[in-house]
């Protein structure tokens, strides 16, 4: 009897596509013949120009991605595009609702026990972001202020990490995405904004008045960014693995960066202006899956 009723569950989850879902992409999206590509709205690496569009860095190498994926699996794949959120990005592509997340997700030791990440594809500096004029040139200089965080990432630990260590008091307030949290320090809610250094300068770049802004202090923490993906599907891992580093080897992934970081970009055609880090040369130099507690600030 219990046999039977294993057996019946069994082929009810394979019927509901739970197995293919969770332990074998590549036969899921051959058989479905499209991947879901996890995107973000206003990240530095991956954002949206409104109606459905999404573009940047991140956004376009994923694409390529899934253009090699589809000659792994013998078909054309069509992409869903995915918006996700620091807080749902992980859920979501536990689930299977998103194949392949390229947003702007930081490797570390944690997410690790939840999902699996690609080769590293940037490795980011988390900065101070805040007004031309307003007088903040540090960490120290944030003593009494009030500081922007978006809500589920990294930055938030970082930040409380640097108010232990140097004994400084400031208040926090929560932006529910990049672009909200942006919008806190645009609106003279909070003093300053802290977060990966591609996303405030990309915010700032697109912003009414880009020259209103500047990035200040010291290189708040180095954190490996990367794709990803479900855990325990090598199969798949080496799929995403291989494309990155085709891209890397062939120079492709190099003349993407320059588009997105040092040539004007949409929707306002200005530049980001940030060159290609010596940290991430050295992960493009030696590609690899190495989580942030084994990067050190520069």
């Amino acid at each position: 009897m219990k046999k039977h009723i294993l057996a019946i569950c069994c082929t009810a989850l394979v019927a509901g596509g739970a197995v293919a879902q969770s332990g074998d992409t590549l036969a899921k999206i051959k058989a479905s013949g499209g991947i879901s590509l996890g995107v973000r709205d206003s990240s530095g690496l991956s954002y949206t120009l409104g109606n459905g569009k999404y573009v940047g860095f991140h956004t376009e190498m994923g694409e390529r991605i899934v253009a090699d994926l589809s000659k792994a699996v013998g078909r054309e794949l069509k992409i869903t595009y995915s918006p996700v959120t620091s807080q749902n990005r992980i859920p979501l592509v536990q689930n299977g609702t998103v194949d392949l997340e390229c947003g702007s997700t930081t490797n570390n030791t944690a997410r690790a026990k939840d999902v699996a990440f690609a080769v590293t594809t940037y490795v980011e500096e988390v900065r101070i972001l805040t007004k031309a004029n307003s007088g903040i040139q540090g960490v120290k200089d944030l003593n009494n202020k009030t500081v922007a965080v978006t809500t589920g990432t990294t930055s938030v630990q970082t930040l409380r990490k640097n108010e232990r260590a140097t004994g400084i008091d400031f208040k926090t307030v929560m932006g529910k995405d990049h672009a909200d949290s942006f919008l806190l320090l645009e609106s003279g809610r909070a003093d300053a904004f802290v977060m990966d250094g591609s996303i405030l300068a990309a915010n700032a770049s697109k912003s009414k008045s880009p020259a209103d802004y500047k990035l200040v202090g010291e290189v708040l923490s180095v954190e490996p960014i990367a794709c990803m993906l479900r855990k325990d599907d090598p199969n798949f891992k080496k799929a995403v693995d291989n494309s990155i580093k085709r891209q890397i080897a062939d120079g492709s992934l190099a003349k993407l960066y320059d588009k997105w970081f040092m040539q004007p970009t949409p929707p306002t055609n200005t530049a980001i202006g940030l060159p290609l880090s010596e940290a991430t040369k050295q992960a493009w130099a030696g590609p690899n899956d190495r989580p942030m507690e084994e990067y050190k600030l520069p």
